[in-house]
């Protein structure tokens, strides 16, 4: 027996809590997931402990059991996979894609041009490190031309790695497992078809078509929802100190998220059980705005 032709994903870090952008995340992949009979997993992207903040994983799991969510399956952290990534990129090394580097951020700096995020890597250990120069990362050999896709909600995009990214790396000088990686390899290990999230990683995702196409990997389908924006037209995040939903307010913050994609509730002051059976008869990607979407002071 097969299982589901669609197995979508929700995947936090725990840096911080749950705001307001990542409830509508969680809430826009977890009906997509549900209204096409498909199962939603819980993933928890813990690799970069030193952002982390304690406490923050089982308090993102609190949170998103006091809304109502139900995940399928057992949660899965990315700290216990190491062995997962250590055999891609071995993989990806023993065919040729991968290959050591010894380049500091300032060398690359030094040398490089500015690309759509941070420095192109000029390529200078491609070919291979000098005598006696120890590698301090691990990169990918990115394809020429176009790494292009259709996103369910953002439309048609392309980006020309080479010329626009630079081989990317895969395991960082300080010995970290790189996001595009880990994704990559935990997307395809559980089964991913179907990738809902922010609209903030939708240019990362040529460089995860290109990983997965380096390591025979089947290529998910992608959607991209809005990004919420405060009044200075930055992405709500820790980093612009968005606030933590409150839990004991659930009803009304999921009501707030789902009218931020597109769906506002028939009637105020609806209770949660009653919002998420409204949701699931109702949703449909087609009413999701491609964004940006205002938030107001933070609200």
């Amino acid at each position: 027996m097969t299982g589901p032709v669609y197995r979508g994903r929700f995947a936090p870090s725990p840096t911080g809590l749950l705001h307001a952008g990542s409830l509508a995340t969680a809430v826009g992949s977890y009906l997509e997931a549900r209204t096409r009979g498909g199962e939603w997993l819980l993933r928890i992207e813990d690799l970069d402990t030193a952002r982390q903040m304690p406490g923050a994983a089982d308090a993102i799991l609190s949170t998103l059991e006091s809304f109502g969510f139900e995940w399928d399956g057992e949660v899965v952290y990315q700290s216990g996979r190491h062995a997962l990534y250590q055999d891609a990129l071995a993989q990806l090394a023993m065919q040729g894609h991968a290959y050591p580097c010894a380049c500091t951020r300032q060398q690359i700096a030094a040398h490089a041009q500015r690309g759509i995020e941070g420095y192109v890597y000029p390529g200078t250990c491609r070919a291979g490190l000098p005598a006696g120069v120890a590698g301090r990362a691990w990169r990918l050999h990115v394809p020429e031309g176009a790494v292009a896709f259709v996103d369910g909600l953002q439309g048609h995009y392309a980006q020309d790695l080479s010329r626009e990214i630079g081989d990317f790396v895969l395991k960082r000088a300080d010995g970290f497992w790189a996001y595009q990686l880990a994704v990559v390899v935990d997307d395809a290990a559980q089964g991913i078809s179907d990738v809902v999230r922010g609209a903030d990683l939708l240019v990362s995702t040529p460089r995860q078509i290109a990983l997965m196409q380096a390591l025979n990997l089947a290529v998910p389908r992608y959607v991209h929802l809005p990004l919420l924006v405060n009044d200075a037209g930055e992405k709500l995040s820790k980093q612009t100190l968005a606030p933590a939903i409150n839990r004991h307010h659930a009803a009304a913050e999921l009501a707030l998220a789902l009218a931020r994609l597109g769906h506002t509730p028939p009637e105020s002051g609806m209770d949660l059980a009653s919002l998420w059976q409204w949701a699931r008869a109702n949703w449909s990607l087609s009413r999701v705005p491609a964004g940006p979407v205002l938030v107001s002071d933070g609200a």
